[in-house]
């Protein structure tokens, strides 16, 4: 389908220079939450980063699963690049991507000091803000309607995501300890039995943007998901 192919090369070009230009050209000044240490650390210790670099990866393995994979409904022998790719989409892609938009801008509107002070503003092109906070979003989810992807199992799946949270929740606190400071602004205001709450509670929010997607991905693709599973009821019968 061309418009799946369109969406792949798309966002792969548009992660891939949100990405570029945040190494290259993103000269961001010290803030007042930080020290020298925490900035000489870039983009590096934010979760959009990581989010925008998962991204890239996980478009980059669409691309080459259009070019060399299988985009059917049911392959007899999934390639080992549809594989992955559809494991990627369910367990960090989507809920990963949903996760950093929908926090941000959340906490944007109840204050924008805590995620994105206004001191950022002459540093940070607006359009590179909506990249890496709204496209996100946009993207993922027209992927979830235009590719066709079974579920793993719910403890595969969460498992993974799980996974992906606590090594971003190890970083940050490498970063409090190597640097004195928090990567986000939210955390200086909060004290450690705040801060433990906050951190269960986002990843509970997370893990149920997990669901959101099984839910979307059943009310899109349930008829081919119901024949998918009548024909290994049958073939178990059998």
């Amino acid at each position: 389908m061309w418009a799946r192919v369109l969406l792949h090369l798309c966002a792969l070009s548009c992660g891939s220079y949100a990405n570029y230009y945040s190494v290259v050209h993103l000269r961001m000044p010290v803030l007042s939450h930080q020290n020298e240490k925490a900035a000489s650390l870039g983009g590096a210790q934010y979760l959009t980063s990581w989010n925008m670099c998962l991204q890239s990866l996980y478009f980059t393995i669409c691309v080459l699963n259009d070019i060399a994979g299988s985009n059917e409904i049911a392959p007899k022998n999934p390639p080992l690049i549809r594989r992955i790719k559809d494991y990627m989409l369910c367990t960090v892609a989507f809920p990963v991507s949903m996760f950093v938009g929908l926090t941000f801008w959340g906490l944007y509107a109840i204050d924008r000091e805590l995620v994105f002070p206004k001191a950022l503003d002459p540093y940070f092109p607006s359009w590179l803000n909506h990249v890496m906070h709204t496209n996100i979003m946009i993207f993922i989810v027209l992927e979830m309607v235009l590719s066709f992807r079974k579920y793993p199992t719910r403890g595969n799946g969460t498992g993974g995501l799980t996974a992906f949270m606590c090594v971003y929740l190890v970083w940050t606190f490498i970063i409090y300890f190597y640097s004195g400071a928090w990567v986000y602004p939210v955390l200086e205001v909060l004290n450690w039995g705040q801060r433990a709450i906050f951190f269960i509670v986002l990843l509970l929010f997370v893990n149920s943007l997990y669901f959101v997607g099984e839910f979307v991905n059943k009310t899109i693709w349930g008829k081919e998901l119901r024949q998918l599973e009548r024909a290994g009821s049958h073939k178990r019968s059998n």
